[in-house]
């Protein structure tokens, strides 16, 4: 079904840009508006010699041979919607399999093996079932940004626009749909709208466009969250790691709440004869690299200073749902159906992961299509 309409998507998060791309396929002129500069949302990956990179602008540096996550470094084997998107962005040759399983429990002692499922559990980790992570996980072959940038690619011209740095502030009943106020004052026309925004953002704009029920939206609670790489040599580490990482108890006093062994978790990661850490560290006084570093050498046995650390921190990261989550959101979109087409997408609404995410962002884009095909 071919559709000839106009459709603002706010957010380029991998919910807005899952939306645009089947928004783009059915003929729909998309316009990706975005707060910041760099698409992606969480989705950040650091690669040798590229911008921004782990070898620094246009060359080689410390960092080569390192893929360097920043958000979400894989997805739910068992999760088939980032899987379908991969395929039909043309990518999907790009995913790669977990290449170890299992975890282990730090109790503040020693190591101790942990049952598949038990480490989501320990970190609170909402909306996957056992069966699913007992499947394992992949990602892609040069990080989770691969999927970022198929996309991009393929929503830009001829058949839509990304526009960084203009946020959504407003959004109106129009002639034909809906005018939204972008920062610095523009405003643009749209027959069409999907947020695929954070909650407490939604929440407000969804309130102002006359649906009043949705400022329940704003109890969707987003969680600080500080990821640590550390790289070291092999021979820095005193015995042989195993598994894909560990897990700290509740009762360890210390900041390090979780750390992957990326290099051993994924193909890729780190050059031949190096290590690379993620950690996953508490609030902290301090450098949380560090930090990380000076835990994570007693835990594991490490010798000498990392080689490099790189620390990324999202003052709201994940989210996380209070009783009745799911039947508020209902309520908004039951009412969202009786105004001109506007929807919401994205982890606040419909699940934190990244396969949840996709899934979420191509459902809004079909409900709009459904809507203006009528």
């Amino acid at each position: 079904m071919a559709v000839s309409a106009t459709v603002a998507v706010a957010g380029a998060g991998l919910a807005g840009l899952s939306a645009a791309w089947e928004l783009s396929r059915a003929g729909a002129s998309v316009v990706v508006l975005d707060a910041v500069r760099r698409p992606g949302g969480m989705v950040v990956t650091e690669r040798p010699g590229g911008p921004g990179g782990p070898g620094g602008p246009g060359g080689p540096g410390k960092k080569d041979g390192f893929v360097v996550e920043g958000g979400p470094d894989g997805f739910l084997a068992a999760e088939p919607d980032i899987q379908e998107l991969a395929r039909d962005a043309g990518i999907g040759g790009r995913v790669v399999d977990q290449l170890t399983s299992g975890s282990s429990l730090w109790t503040g002692r020693r190591l101790e093996p942990l049952a598949e499922g038990q480490a989501a559990a320990l970190l609170g980790i909402q909306g996957v079932s056992r069966s699913a992570i007992d499947c394992g996980f992949r990602s892609f072959a040069t990080g989770m940004a691969d999927l970022v940038e198929a996309l991009v690619a393929r929503v830009g011209p001829p058949m839509g626009s990304i526009r960084p740095a203009q946020g959504v502030t407003g959004v109106a009943p129009a002639t034909r749909g809906w005018r939204l106020s972008l920062t610095g004052g523009s405003t643009l026309e749209a027959e069409a709208v999907i947020l695929a925004l954070p909650a407490w953002i939604a929440a407000r704009l969804v309130a102002a466009a006359g649906v009043p029920a949705a400022r329940r939206l704003d109890e969707v609670i987003y969680y600080p969250t500080t990821a640590v790489s550390l790289a070291y040599r092999g021979d820095q580490l005193a015995t042989s790691l195993a598994g894909t990482g560990f897990v700290s108890a509740a009762e360890w006093s210390g900041a390090v709440r979780a750390c992957s062994y990326s290099w051993l978790k994924y193909p890729g990661r780190a050059p031949a004869g190096h290590a690379l850490l993620r950690a996953f560290v508490g609030p902290v006084d301090g450098d949380p690299g560090a930090i990380a570093h000076t835990e994570l050498a007693a835990i594991l046995g490490l010798a000498g200073s990392p080689l490099w650390t790189r620390v990324f921190h999202w003052p709201r990261g994940l989210p996380r749902y209070k009783p009745g989550h799911p039947e508020c959101v209902a309520a908004v979109r039951e009412r969202l159906a009786r105004l001109p087409p506007l929807a919401i997408a994205g982890a606040g609404f419909d699940g934190a992961g990244v396969s949840a995410c996709v899934r979420s962002g191509r459902a809004a884009a079909r409900g709009i299509l459904d809507r203006l095909g009528r």
